[in-house]
């Protein structure tokens, strides 16, 4: 099977960065950060292909129950889990754009998926914590010293709660996490090149953090483009993590719709979206 040529560019800018592509059954495609993997931790980034949904077809959504049937989210989760390997248990959420942090404590029932948070940590083996994105920033981390790990669902609120912080610090609180130790790799989202936002987005930015100016580049009066990859790395940063440690996937789901699903190009195209996801877990 020839495989595209955007995809071969994507190959090089990910190798660049510190990722690799995982390759399923089915045509499932994935993208791991290799210095996690290195450390203990399987991880993956979902694309949109090799699923059985209709967004527009043959897709890999991973959630989203109110515009998909649960036979073709569970059957594409069986998929895009498959990819890594092992056995496996699931959890994930129900996001919210908030910055609350869910510790998954029990190996018998890891699946809060009726548990409202944006972010979710463990230090159980064999529980593959999940985030859902279709534009917001999906943050990796994991803690081999100590086997914690989590995943985080950062859209502009939650960036703007500083989620990502939040976590390290309950991984610290929870599992002795120490930054220091800290490995974390941001996933597919809106880039700086494509994600615009208006004053409701970067006024409480610029009230809040004293270098926010530097996030934004205006296009037109009241709007700008948004950099929450480099948000939240500076957020990884400030909280202790080493910068070596922090690796970002530079691809863009607003750019790049033959790979992610974009709520906000899909919509356009489709009426609706379909949803990524980001999953670490330390392997038995």
């Amino acid at each position: 099977m020839s495989i595209p040529m955007e995809t071969i560019t994507a190959e090089t800018e990910i190798e660049s960065a510190g990722f690799r592509w995982l390759v399923g059954d089915e045509g499932v495609r994935a993208v791991a950060c290799a210095p996690l993997e290195r450390e203990g931790f399987a991880n993956a980034f979902s694309t949109r292909g090799g699923g059985v949904s209709a967004f527009p077809e043959a897709s890999l959504n991973l959630a989203g129950f109110d515009q998909d049937s649960a036979e073709n989210i569970r059957e594409n989760r069986r998929r895009f889990v498959s990819a890594l390997g092992g056995e496996w248990a699931l959890a994930v959420c129900w996001q919210v754009h908030s910055a609350d942090v869910l510790v998954v404590r029990d190996p018998q029932d890891p699946r809060p998926e009726d548990e409202r948070c944006d972010a979710l940590a463990t230090n159980l083996k064999g529980v593959l914590l999940g985030v859902k994105t279709a534009d917001c920033v999906p943050v990796i981390i994991g803690d081999a010293k100590s086997g914690a790990c989590a995943a985080v669902h950062a859209g502009w609120r939650g960036t703007l709660a500083e989620i990502v912080r939040r976590a390290l610090a309950r991984m610290s609180e929870e599992f002795g996490t120490d930054p220091r130790d800290v490995r974390a790799a941001l996933g597919p989202a809106a880039l700086g090149c494509c994600y615009e936002v208006g004053a409701d987005v970067f006024e409480p930015f610029r009230a809040k953090f004293k270098d926010a100016d530097s996030l934004f580049k205006q296009t037109r009066d009241g709007h700008a483009l948004v950099d929450l990859h480099e948000a939240n790395r500076r957020q990884l940063l400030e909280a202790g993590v080493n910068p070596e440690r922090v690796h970002a996937l530079p691809l863009c789901t607003m750019c790049r719709p033959d790979l992610f699903f974009s709520y906000r190009q899909d919509r356009k195209l489709y009426g609706r979206t379909g949803r990524l996801m980001s999953v670490i877990g330390m392997r038995p």
